[in-house]
């Protein structure tokens, strides 16, 4: 990937989305929603590796097309590490497609899960230690890989400095 990438990645309900769609609007460029929950809305929560494989692939090709419309930055609301994560958490194996992933972002920014949890129609993990779990599955996932990344916890305009000092600080914020 040659244009600089910011990849939100961190268990459900984790401002994840709200966040993107902030980075994106102050750095007047475009952010990929998540395509994992896109595709459970259309195909329901009970998954196999094979959709984890099909999570993966519809991400890389959304990526592709929105890619010349971003100014500068992309910003993307979880990328295919964090269908990585996702692999652990519900099948408690990796998958060898998402370990080939390589086109991974510039700077992850990993959610904290102090924030209330919210439920709807895909979230899955609501007890408080399926989450502490999810966390420490996607933090395990940056780490296997040694990629940068920084913790973002908070409340909302918490969350959004954080995640502006840390861009500016890796030197990715668009001139």
């Amino acid at each position: 990937m040659s244009l600089p990438s910011v990849v939100l990645h961190g268990p459900e309900s984790t401002g994840k989305s709200t966040l993107a769609e902030r980075l994106a609007a102050h750095y007047r460029t475009v952010w990929l929603p998540e395509y994992g929950r896109t595709y459970c809305e259309e195909h329901g929560t009970d998954l196999t590796p094979a959709d984890l494989i099909a999570i993966m692939e519809g991400h890389v090709a959304a990526r592709r097309v929105m890619e010349p419309q971003a100014r500068g930055l992309l910003i993307q609301d979880t990328d295919p590490v964090m269908t990585a994560a996702w692999s652990m958490m519900l099948f408690g194996h990796r998958i060898a497609a998402l370990d080939a992933f390589m086109e991974v972002g510039q700077l992850y920014l990993l959610m904290d899960i102090d924030l209330p949890w919210v439920g709807d129609d895909v979230r899955m993990f609501p007890q408080r230690a399926e989450q502490q779990r999810f966390f420490a599955l996607c933090r395990d996932e940056l780490e296997r890989r040694a990629l940068p990344y920084l913790l973002i916890s908070g409340d909302g305009e918490q969350r959004f400095a954080r995640a502006l000092s840390a861009i500016e600080q890796a030197g990715l914020a668009p001139g």
